[in-house]
């Protein structure tokens, strides 16, 4: 009877050891399952939420004008800039370009250009010959305004002399030299454009009986303005009808003679 007991004994003793083992192997893999489980969460990087975006919807104005600019603000969230993107860059999307988000370049806009450094201080040497390029440059322009004065100049006198010789052969009543200082094709106007007639023929015509007509013709001259080859003359004429010795007329005249080539081409007379 004893030794049946002490056999049970040791079988229920045996039995509640294994279980034991096995509860402790079984909280030992849970343990380790828990700790892995653990260490995989701490490596994921959390998920990051982000609310909805809405866009305005274009409408059909905004497509006839072009790419529309809206903004993109996230519902029920603080709004937030694109790192990638500069904040004082407007987003644009183009309806026609299946709302593909482009960047508009604002460096351009003026205002916004990089300011130029300031040009370097000549040196002394530099100062030196700006002076002197300055100076001959002076000195040039001096030297074309001279030679301009003075061919002006020696043109005034020409003209002058012409004008001259064809009042010394008015007041001789001189034809043949008075005529000779008319260019063949010579015009004769009335001021400001009328042209009384043109050619030395009918000017022969003209002045040949009035010298044969008057016994005595005098111009003198009360002012008189040279321009290179236009000479003015204020003149006193006057003439005798009857007797040589007895001027019976007098008229102040204005008349205005160009000169080419010493021979006058046109004559304008101030009524």
């Amino acid at each position: 009877m004893k030794p049946l007991f002490f056999v049970v004994s040791l079988l229920f003793s045996w039995q509640l050891l294994a279980t034991e083992s096995t509860s402790v192997e079984s909280q030992v893999k849970t343990e380790t399952k828990a700790a892995e489980t653990k260490a995989a969460e701490d490596k994921v990087e959390p998920v990051k939420t982000t609310a909805p975006v809405t866009a305005i919807k274009p409408t059909e104005s905004d497509l006839q004008d072009g790419p529309a600019v809206i903004t993109l603000t996230p519902e029920n969230a603080e709004q937030s800039t694109p790192t990638d993107i500069e904040p004082t860059q407007p987003i644009v999307v183009d309806p026609y370009k299946n709302n593909m988000i482009e960047v508009v370049d604002t460096s351009k806009i003026l205002g916004t250009e990089t300011a130029k450094p300031a040009d370097t201080p000549k040196t002394q040497q530099e100062k030196e010959v700006a002076v002197a390029q300055a100076e001959q440059a002076v000195i040039q322009a001096k030297e074309a305004l001279t030679l301009k004065q003075q061919v002006k100049a020696k043109q005034s006198r020409e003209s002058l002399a012409v004008i001259e010789q064809l009042i010394k052969a008015y007041n001789a009543r001189n034809i043949d030299a008075f005529i000779s200082m008319y260019d063949e094709n010579v015009e004769f106007y009335a001021f400001p454009n009328e042209l009384l007639f043109k050619g030395k023929e009918k000017l022969i015509a003209r002045y040949g009986i009035v010298f044969k007509k008057l016994k005595c013709i005098k111009s003198s001259p009360i002012k008189r303005i040279v321009h290179g080859n236009i000479v003015i003359d204020h003149e006193l004429s006057e003439t005798c009808s009857t007797d040589p010795n007895v001027v019976d007329k007098r008229t102040e005249l204005i008349s205005s003679y160009q000169v080419e080539n010493g021979k006058i081409t046109k004559v304008l007379f101030f009524r």
